[in-house]
């Protein structure tokens, strides 16, 4: 049994499978799922798991090289805005942006999280 880190199954062989610039997505409970990419959903009820508890559990076992939020987020959701920028720093893009890159993703977890615009693409770096 794994000692550290997460230790869902389906995230922890998603993430160890993944290469320099694969794309994760760490979604809110609205974001679209496009029907071919795999999605761990998380969510159990409104607000459970919330957005930043699982955006922490990954950047602790993830290496990401970039990441990027919907520019909304700015007026629409500046606590969890604030909150992202506490652990990663992050590039602005347009929401119809990111939803189109959660389709060149590996996999979407989706978390219960109904606040506005949190969601955040992380793109894999390497740890050498």
């Amino acid at each position: 049994m794994k000692k550290q880190g997460i230790i869902n199954r389906d995230i922890a062989a998603a993430l160890a499978s993944f290469g320099h610039t694969d794309l994760l997505v760490i979604a809110d409970c609205g974001l679209p799922i496009p029907a071919n990419i795999p999605c761990v959903d998380l969510s159990y009820r409104i607000g459970e798991p919330a957005f930043m508890t699982i955006l922490e559990a990954v950047l602790d076992d993830f290496q990401a090289e970039a990441a990027f939020i919907a520019n909304e987020i700015k007026h629409e959701n500046p606590a969890i805005e604030a909150a992202i920028l506490q652990h990663k720093e992050a590039a602005y893009i347009s929401h119809e942006e990111l939803k189109d890159l959660s389709k060149k993703a590996k996999l979407i977890i989706r978390t219960g999280e109904a606040t506005p615009y949190a969601n955040i693409v992380l793109r894999s770096g390497v740890i050498f």
